[in-house]
């Protein structure tokens, strides 16, 4: 039967193979072997019939030696036996199901895990055309895998975690799992969770922006902790933050561990809103002055600042 093509069709036609290909098959294929694969692999494109007399005469090669790379491309799975010839395996869904084969099994538990395979599965193909072009390594495959296991991620967390790495440009591994332990270490596993800590982080910004603004300075990654640990576990907003920034006046180049250890200092005492910090301060500095009339009434008597609180002069002023 002919094989060949018209000059035309070949001319301006092509034959694609994955990447995968490279890095996974031909590395331990001979030069039989891999004459045989592609040019099979082109004949099945166009549908052609092919004996295996007629790859002999046409590659070149000895007919024992098509026979034998035949069956070396089915041990590899890259070709099927039909009852009239061979199909051509797609190795990239070739490659997904070593990773997601599902077992055979009534186990509820099983039938659990085989549906969590599959929408793995989906999730990673949609990674691969979303952020790869539809040529991902065969590498990231098992990555992802680790990362599914590792953190817990559930499969748009996953997406959003290439997303959001794709938009800043930054889609290496190591970067990839940096943001990986971020997400988890605020224990970020469902979308719902993700959407809370992405509302945290805005308000984050916005209140670190404000506060670099009235201070006039920059704020540095130490700084947002402490503004993080002010906003998230103090539930501070810049309303009672910024009582404590004007605690500044009277220190020169004051640092955020002055203004921490102020607010630190009203948590303790639990002290929630401006009205209930303005009303401690009032007292602080009426105790103050009453100190300061009895030191005026009796010129002898002397104390010593350990005597109060080490915080109560930052309400002096």
């Amino acid at each position: 039967m002919k094989l060949e093509l018209s000059d035309k069709s070949q001319l301006f036609s092509c034959t694609e193979i994955p990447d995968v290909f490279f890095t996974e098959y031909m590395p331990s294929m001979n030069g039989n072997f891999l004459k045989v694969y592609l040019y099979v692999l082109f004949l099945a494109k166009h549908n052609k019939d092919v004996k295996i007399n007629d790859l002999s005469k046409r590659l070149a090669i000895p007919y024992p030696d098509v026979e034998e790379a035949l069956q070396y491309l089915m041990e590899q799975n890259l070709l099927i036996k039909l009852p009239e010839g061979y199909s051509v395996t797609n190795i990239q869904e070739l490659e997904l199901t070593k990773l997601y084969s599902p077992k055979i099994t009534s186990s509820p538990e099983d039938i659990e895990k085989t549906h969590q395979n599959q929408y793995r599965a989906q999730a990673i193909e949609n990674i691969n055309t979303l952020f790869f072009q539809g040529v991902m390594n065969t590498t990231w495959y098992n990555d992802i895998d680790f990362w599914f296991n590792k953190y817990g991620f559930d499969e748009q967390v996953m997406l959003a975690l290439f997303g959001y790495c794709f938009d800043k440009k930054a889609m290496t591994r190591g970067y990839i799992q940096t943001v990986a332990d971020a997400w988890a270490s605020h224990q970020i596993k469902n979308f719902n969770d993700l959407e809370a800590y992405e509302l945290k982080q805005d308000k984050l910004h916005i209140l670190s922006k404000d506060i670099g603004k009235k201070l006039r300075r920059t704020i540095t990654a130490f700084d947002e902790e402490l503004i993080r640990k002010w906003s998230e576990e103090f539930n501070y907003d810049i309303n009672i933050i910024e009582l404590a920034l004007k605690a500044s006046t009277s220190t020169t180049n004051a640092s955020l561990n002055y203004f921490d250890k102020i607010l630190t200092d009203w948590h303790e005492k639990g002290l929630n809103t401006v009205e209930e910090i303005e009303t401690y301060k009032q007292s602080q500095k009426d105790k103050t002055k009453k100190i300061k009339q009895i030191e005026k009434r009796i010129p002898e008597f002397s104390y010593t600042q350990s005597t109060f609180d080490n915080l109560d002069s930052l309400y002096d002023n």
